[in-house]
């Protein structure tokens, strides 16, 4: 029997891998002697002699059918740059023109065009760079560790200096772009071969079409481009570039002692030197990171650390490399000190008060360096100096103020090697390490991580080993291993999982990881319709099982059982279910914050629903629902309401609000208290979160634009009993402690003017506006989440202005000037 089932499985594996892809298109490569003007219009005679790429795909909404729209692009090289030339014919009146920012295209209301290269010709790795019918420019890096359900898998955070120009003719839209060699990275070869790929964007049909065919069934996304074939003796001039910046600015934020100033100036440099034309050197001198958004911060009660988005530029650019391994958490790099809020208590006294006390570690420089050899070697080194932090705080009796240290001097390092195997297999060697001064505290990690595909790039595996090692005062050592074995292209696609970390692996010096001491084994299935039916565009099924057990002592604490489904319409909606089941009772380790203790967790189900509307509409709107309910323990469902709207007005304004409400009515977890032998106390209660994110943007050129981003989130804990656990972790009545409920609040609106006034210059001017820490709202007062936001509003707030001059200097130009003159 088993036989039989085993036979079943494997013969509709095979039959759902069938599918393969078409002949990949090649380009002959055309060098000219004479770069082409950049006008938008396609007259010049080295245009017309080139060869010409035309007769795109359909990816979607139908895959496989020859797209509706005629498309004609050029490719011509010099030793300076490779120039794209495109000629996409369509009624310009149904063009759809909208203003976006850099970088925003995606579901906006705007016609584009994009090409793609893989320069080191690995099918892994590439650089996409988008011009939309407005000339709003999009630039971003392709990994093999990216994927994307809709659209390619581009990391947006990378961004490059190129020239782009758009024109609208009679019977359609003309694009022309630059592409210097600076802000590309290639083998050095006599003769060369590139990885190379077209799309076009049409936004009234939602077609997306590929020059070489992209499909959907097949995993991965740059091995299936086309080649531009035959570039020979490229031979880059000097890449170097500076980028100065000078701020300045003002500070006001109240506390409850008065107010603190701060007049805010700074200057720094980036320095980007291409070592050759495979390797490129990026400094940061004295980085200042204030113009950034603000972090979402939520009111944590969960034992895990909550992980943040990474917002500076200097850590999100090209920095795929150093991702690959999961090692590299980047806002551990001029973190908050770790000191920071001990000192702040220590000046909160009747006789002290804090005279300064940084919120973030000031790095004197960071540095990195990376690329890839002719043998497909990718190497990247990271390097990062923070500067020791102290605080000052002052008594206020006697007038004298006491200097503490809050961070020492630390030096972060991360090293990687990334081999590109044959197909879409790799090896990659990662050390990240963390040394600080004095006795503190030091780290170092070291992984290997393995990816293989057979060569019909069906089935992949992945082995991953990583091992910690933490020095100073108490050391110790763990490990971690992941051993993944599946299905990846396909209709039918499956994987089967077995993730291992012992009780004292740690990478959180340099990276991110919640919580230690685990083992799962998770098995996952799907069915992936990713072409067109009669009803859908594409729709998916899948079914997921997940085992838990803690490493040490190595018992069992949970599983569940976990279903979604998608559909995306015809008429571009779409709607997805989920289902999530725990049937046991879980043995929570973590939740008492205690080691060898456990606390049961009830068993539960949740049921959620997505959906979204035609995002081509001026009224763009989507909605989850959830709802979970305890299988013991009755009236306690936790709720999640949140729905979001965006509204365009014209092509030049847009905003959008996001709301989102949760209210958990019978959480249990550790209460915060203790008795006096040291047991943990847990509580019951209800948590209610609820979040408004108003968020808009005012393009005035395509260059040139404001944008609004105002959060306030507001968390109400109110407890209903307390209990302490037994040894085998159920609860026990005890007293009720009262004063124990929390009511916390968070508001950020962070307004930036951004002008790019030459290519890679800009000028920026910011505004921040916060609620004070030392001023949360009175909950007794204020009850409901109306009362708190319109507090919010009338309490003390913190201010920030703002401006910053950045300019991109480009050592050819001036020497190009320089010898004119």
């Amino acid at each position: 029997m088993r036989k039989s089932i085993l036979s079943f499985v494997l013969t509709i594996a095979a039959l759902s891998s069938l599918a393969g892809n078409e002949p990949e298109r090649s380009l002959q490569a055309s060098k000219v002697a004479q770069a082409p003007k950049l006008d938008g219009v396609l007259d010049e005679a080295i245009w017309q002699t080139a060869p010409v790429a035309e007769n795109f795909v359909v990816n979607s909404p139908n895959y496989g059918e020859a797209s509706a729209y005629k498309t004609k692009v050029y490719v011509v090289y010099d030793n300076n740059s490779i120039y794209i030339g495109a000629y996409l014919y369509d009624d310009p009146s149904k063009v759809r023109t909208q203003l976006t920012a850099r970088d925003k295209e995606s579901q906006q209301d705007i016609d584009y065009f994009s090409v793609f290269f893989d320069t080191y010709n690995d099918d892994q790795n590439g650089f996409q760079f988008l011009v939309t019918s407005r000339n709003v420019q999009s630039d971003g890096r392709l990994s093999p560790n990216r994927s994307s359900q809709f659209g390619p898998p581009s990391d947006y955070s990378w961004d490059a200096v190129w020239e782009s120009k758009v024109t609208m003719h009679e019977d359609g839209w003309v694009v022309e772009m630059k592409i210097p060699y600076f802000s590309l990275r290639f083998a050095k070869k006599e003769k060369q071969d590139w990885g190379l790929n077209f799309q076009r964007y049409v936004r009234r049909s939602n077609e997306s079409s590929y020059w070489n065919n992209i499909n959907p069934n097949q995993n991965g996304f740059v091995n299936q481009f086309g080649r531009l074939s035959g570039l020979e003796n490229l031979e880059p001039p000097l890449r170097l570039s500076f980028l100065p910046y000078v701020t300045a600015g003002f500070r006001t934020t109240p506390t409850s002692k008065g107010r603190v100033n701060e007049f805010l100036r700074n200057g720094g440099m980036d320095v980007k030197y291409g070592v050759n034309e495979s390797f490129t050197l990026d400094m940061t001198l004295i980085p200042d990171f204030g113009q950034v958004i603000s972090d979402n911060v939520i009111n944590n009660l969960s034992p895990f650390e909550v992980q943040f988005q990474e917002n500076r530029p200097f850590f999100t650019e090209g920095t795929e490399i150093f991702n690959k391994a999961g090692l590299f958490y980047s806002r551990r790099v001029g973190a908050t000190p770790s000191g920071y809020y001990n000192a702040r208590s220590i000046g909160s006294t009747d006789s002290t008060r804090v005279v300064s006390n940084p919120g973030v570690v000031q790095l004197l420089n960071a540095t990195k360096f990376s690329g890839r050899t002719k043998q497909k070697l990718g190497i990247g080194v990271f390097n990062a100096i923070g500067a020791a932090m102290f605080a000052e705080i002052e008594n206020t009796n006697t007038k004298q103020v006491e200097r503490i240290q809050t961070e020492p001097f630390t030096n972060y390092n991360l090293i990687v090697l990334d081999q590109a195997l044959k197909g879409r297999s790799s090896i990659t060697l990662t050390n990240a390490n963390v040394t600080r001064n004095g006795a503190s505290r030091d780290a170092n990690v070291t992984g290997i991580d393995l990816y293989l595909f057979d060569k019909t790039n069906q089935y992949g595996f992945q082995g991953k080993f990583d091992y910690s090692k933490i020095m100073g005062p108490n050391p110790y050592s763990g490990f971690k291993s992941v051993v993944s074995l599946g299905k990846v292209s396909g209709k039918i696609q499956f994987n089967l999982l077995s993730n291992v970390e012992s009780d004292r692996y740690d990478p959180n010096d340099l990276g991110f990881l919640g919580v230690a001491n685990k083992v799962h084994t998770q098995f996952t299935a799907s069915y992936n319709q990713l072409t067109p039916t009669d009803k859908f565009n594409s729709y998916n099924f899948r079914l997921t099982v997940r085992h838990e057990m803690l490493y040490k002592p190595f018992v069992f604490t949970n599983i569940q059982y976990n279903a979604n489904a998608f559909w995306f319409f015809k008429n571009f909606w779409d709607v997805s279910l989920g289902a999530t089941y725990q049937p046991l009772w879980q043995k929570s380790y973590f939740e008492l914050r205690t080691p060898g203790r456990y606390l049961r967790q009830v068993p539960w189900g949740f049921f959620r629903l997505n959906g979204s509307t035609d995002s081509r509409k001026r009224l763009f709107a989507r909605l989850t629902l959830g709802m979970a309910e305890s299988v013991d323990i009755k009236n306690d469902p936790y709720i999640v309401i949140h729905p979001g709207m965006r509204y365009r007005f014209s092509d030049r304004l847009s905003l959008d609000i996001d709301w989102s409400y949760t209210d958990d009515r019978g959480q249990f977890g550790y209460a915060f208290q203790r008795e006096a032998n040291g047991e943990p106390i847990i509580g019951r209660r209800r948590k209610t979160d609820v979040t408004t994110l108003v968020s808009g943007i005012y393009n005035f050129t395509s260059r040139m634009n404001v944008t609004l981003r105002a959060r306030h989130y507001w968390s109400r804990v109110k407890y209903a009993s307390f209990y302490n656990v037994s040894e085998d972790g159920w609860y026990i009545d005890r007293a009720f402690i009262p004063g124990q409920d929390q009511n916390f609040n968070v508001w950020n609106m962070d307004v930036f003017y951004t002008w790019d006034f030459n290519y890679g210059s800009r000028f920026i001017v910011g505004w921040k506006n916060w609620l004070a820490n030392d001023f949360q709202v009175d909950g007794d007062r204020y009850k409901n989440y109306w009362g708190n936001a319109g507090r919010v509003l009338l309490s003390p707030q913190g201010n920030e202005f703002t401006a910053r001059m950045i300019f991109f200097i480009d050592s050819q130009k001036l020497r190009r000037k320089r010898n004119q003159s």
